[in-house]
């Protein structure tokens, strides 16, 4: 479903906004921080992407205009990713289509108790994550019993 559903919203974006898939998550990964500004690892933390796979998504944005990469004070080395007016722009420009569309292909469709049953299976894939990134690991912990049937 989830391969089904990206695929379906990147082909929609590309046929209707000046974006891609991967352009969208970036700009609205951006768009979620208060200054539209992000340094590259924690946009990838964000992401859940690899860092090289975001530095090159960063190089072709920036190439096109969308993002800019600023130099952080801080750390010499680092860089913070910022949007630009014209990111801005194309981001406000696809969002509405796009939510509609995601609410059309996967809200819609379900009632208010499989969407919740959505949300208590996503936190908890959630937080397993969230444990293995901060090093505490899943030893394949007992898992519910579930009855046969």
């Amino acid at each position: 479903m989830h391969l089904r559903l990206s695929g379906r919203l990147a082909a929609d974006l590309a046929a209707t906004s000046e974006l891609s898939y991967p352009d969208y998550l970036v700009l609205v990964a951006l768009s979620d921080q208060p200054d539209g500004r992000a340094r590259l690892f924690e946009l990838a933390e964000v992401l859940g992407w690899e860092k090289s796979r975001l530095s090159h998504q960063v190089t072709r944005m920036t190439g096109r205009g969308l993002v800019k990469k600023e130099r952080c004070d801080g750390d010499r080395r680092g860089a913070f990713v910022v949007v630009t007016a014209p990111g801005h722009k194309a981001i406000e420009a696809a969002a509405p289509h796009h939510v509609a569309l995601v609410r059309r292909l996967f809200i819609e469709p379900l009632t208010p108790g499989e969407l919740d049953a959505i949300t208590t299976a996503a936190e908890k894939v959630l937080a397993v994550l969230a444990a293995e990134r901060l090093g505490g690991g899943h030893d394949g912990a007992r898992r519910e019993e579930r009855p046969a049937g």
